[in-house]
C-alpha cells in the first residue's frame, strides 16, 4: 500500500468511524455488481464524499491500483491491445532512471506516475496510436514537443508514436520535471 491510499484509509476511519474493511464488507454484502452502483449507494444513502465512495468501490471489487500483488502484472494490464508501445515505456523507464536513484516507480491502472517529493511525469499508452508523456513543469511556456495538457494530473504533455520519437528533447523535458520535483 502506498502512502496516499494509506492516508485515505486513515481518514477513512477517521471521517466515518469504519474502516475500509467494514465498508467493502457491507457493500459486498449488498451484492452489487458496478462500480456505479456501488458508488451512487454510498454517496446517496450513506452521505460519503466521491473521493471515499470511489475508494472504497475500487478496493470492493478490486479494480485498483493496489489490488495487484505484482506490479509488473499491472504494468502489463496497461499494454494489453497496445504492445507496441511496451518498448516506449522500457526505454523511458531506462533512460530516466539515469536520472537519480531517488526516483518512485507507481504504476496505477492507467497509467505510471514517476515521483520524487512529487510527480514529475505520467507515463501511459492513452489510445492504440499515441503514447502520451505527462510533464509537470508549472509556469513553463508549451514549446517544440511540450505541448499544454488540459490534464489536471500535469501541466503539460509530449505525444509519441514510435521509440524514434524519443529524443534530446523529450529526455530534456522530463529531466527539467524531475530537477523541479526534487
Amino acid at each position: 500500500m502506498d502512502k496516499a491510499e494509506q492516508t485515505m484509509q486513515d481518514n477513512l476511519l477517521k471521517n466515518t468511524g469504519k474502516s475500509l474493511s467494514e465498508w467493502t464488507e457491507a457493500v459486498k454484502a449488498l451484492k452489487f455488481e458496478k462500480h456505479g452502483q456501488i458508488m451512487k449507494f454510498l454517496k446517496e444513502e450513506k452521505g460519503l464524499t466521491h473521493g471515499f465512495a470511489n475508494f472504497i468501490a475500487l478496493k470492493t471489487l478490486a479494480t485498483d491500483a493496489g489490488s495487484f500483488e505484482n506490479k509488473d502484472d499491472l504494468i502489463d494490464s496497461q499494454y494489453k491491445g497496445k504492445e507496441h508501445f511496451r518498448p516506449i515505456y522500457d526505454q523511458l523507464i531506462a533512460d530516466i532512471s539515469k536520472f537519480g536513484n531517488d526516483i518512485e516507480i507507481a504504476p496505477k491502472m492507467a497509467n505510471v506516475s514517476l515521483r520524487r517529493k512529487k510527480q514529475f511525469a505520467l507515463l501511459s499508452p492513452v489510445t492504440k496510436t499515441r503514447f502520451e508523456i505527462g510533464i509537470n513543469l508549472k509556469g513553463q511556456e508549451p514549446s517544440g514537443k511540450l505541448l499544454p495538457s488540459g490534464n489536471a494530473m500535469c501541466t503539460h504533455k509530449i505525444n509519441l508514436t514510435a521509440i524514434g520519437d524519443i529524443d534530446q528533447e523529450v529526455m530534456d523535458w522530463i529531466h527539467k520535471a524531475y530537477q523541479n520535483a526534487g
